[in-house]
């Protein structure tokens, strides 16, 4: 495809948007997707090691509890923290730091010798996980094409569940496998240190991040790498229009609070009944007479249910949109927690906890593909990275509440406050743009 002088200058954001998914889109997915499998690993891990330490240090529900919500105060930290550095130094370099904090630091919990220096590890991962994961979706979001957009985010969004499943697996197969078993498993989620020095080398600056920074020679370079990628004769890039500023007030700015109030209650009800189901699961399965293999068997299959919802939310984000998709999705995991907590029997313990899984986890494709379309490139990785920090609180407060809601009403009481949960987000996802399609930076 070559130009000549009748075709349009386009901006780099343009050349980006009018290509086709390449060889270089798919790399930066996989390689964004890799670190986004471990941080999942790593998260899903921690729900195994409380079932084993449970029984090996004769925890208190309370101190099980401070274990499954340490890591997620963390979080909380590092997702604003994260953004906020993401629109100061750059995507890239943002991911490759966290890759390798929580990995280090999740080595190092593998050597834990008590409850107090296990939490003081566990923070130090959440700071590295609670930045990566905005941040990466930032990254991605800025090189899809826009008809392609949410497709491609939420199957980056996917590599979750891989990383779950993983979790699962090691979970099944190292933890029980004696008292140190659960050591081995935290060993094993050293990785992501590793895998940093691949991310820092192999994936690109965000265009319009390096655009923003005046880095124009970068930029320029980026987009023909993914233009040769296509077999597009490259162009000279048109004089760049006016940036979106950053809007005095910031995410509450007039004509943005809406949309950050929204985003915000999303992001608050999804984190707070996914990770207080997820975390205590095997350990609830455990508690309700099954053994810990058996708890660990069922947890893995309920996550297999993971990949088939987020390939149905792939497709749905693209044909009906990012805000009914998102909205369906909630009110189906509404509906599979109030099953799961009328649930009797093995039969429909699992049933009822894949409805929950394939519900939830598109969900999740879903928030991730519309969070980075709400605020100008100025402001994007700041909101991403606030509107997760804020859910981080209610992961932080989700699996703190499990206890007394059990003694309170059991699982029953549990499953139906997570209901409401995703009753209220659902609820919160009317108000968010739809932007299928448009420009990232479209006014």
């Amino acid at each position: 495809m070559s130009t000549d002088a009748a075709t349009p200058t386009l901006t780099r954001a343009q050349r980006l948007d009018r290509l086709p998914f390449t060889r270089e889109h798919g790399r930066l997915v996989v390689g964004s997707g890799v670190g986004w499998a471990l941080d999942a690993m790593d998260v899903g891990l921690i729900s195994f090691v409380m079932a084993a330490l449970a029984v090996q240090w004769s925890l208190t529900p309370t101190e099980l509890s401070w274990i499954g919500s340490i890591g997620f105060v963390g979080m909380a930290l590092g997702a604003t923290l994260g953004g906020l550095l993401a629109d100061r130094v750059g995507r890239r370099q943002v991911f490759a730091l966290t890759l390798l904090v929580f990995g280090v630091a999740t080595g190092a919990a593998a050597l834990s010798w008590s409850v107090a220096s296990l939490l003081v590890f566990r923070l130090l991962i959440g700071l590295g996980l609670g930045a990566e994961l905005p941040v990466a979706s930032t990254l991605v979001s800025e090189y899809a094409p826009s008809r392609l957009r949410g497709r491609v985010v939420v199957a980056l969004e996917a590599f979750w569940a891989v990383g779950w499943l993983l979790a699962a697996l090691i979970g099944y197969l190292v933890v029980p496998r004696g008292d140190a078993g659960w050591r081995w498993a935290l060993a094993l989620g050293a990785v992501p240190a590793l895998y940093a020095v691949v991310v820092r080398r192999g994936l690109p600056e965000s265009v319009r991040f390096l655009e923003l920074r005046g880095r124009d020679g970068e930029a320029e370079a980026a987009v023909r790498r993914f233009e040769a990628a296509a077999g597009v004769a490259p162009q000279p890039a048109a004089a760049l229009p006016q940036a979106p500023a950053a809007p005095r007030g910031g995410l509450w700015a007039p004509g943005t609070r809406g949309r950050t109030a929204a985003l915000w209650t999303v992001w608050f009800g999804i984190n707070f009944a996914y990770y207080g189901a997820f975390i205590w699961l095997p350990t609830l399965l455990v508690a309700a007479g099954f053994d810990l293999v058996k708890s660990f068997g069922y947890t893995l299959l309920i996550t297999l249910a993971q990949l088939p919802g987020y390939a149905a939310a792939a497709v749905l984000v693209e044909r009906w949109g990012r805000r009914p998709t998102l909205v369906v999705f909630l009110a189906g995991s509404a509906v599979g927690a109030a099953l799961f907590a009328l649930a009797a029997g093995d039969t429909a313990v699992l049933v009822t906890g894949m409805v929950l899984s394939f519900s939830n986890l598109g969900a999740w494709g879903a928030v991730y593909a519309v969070t980075p379309e709400v605020y100008p490139t100025a402001l994007r990785g700041t909101g991403a990275g606030a509107a997760a920090g804020f859910g981080r609180i209610a992961s932080i407060a989700a699996p703190l509440c499990v206890p007394p809601l059990l003694v309170a009403g059991g699982s029953g009481l549990v499953f139906g406050v997570f209901a409401a949960a995703f009753v209220v987000a659902a609820a919160g996802s009317w108000a968010l743009p739809e932007r299928r399609g448009e420009a990232l930076d479209a006014p």
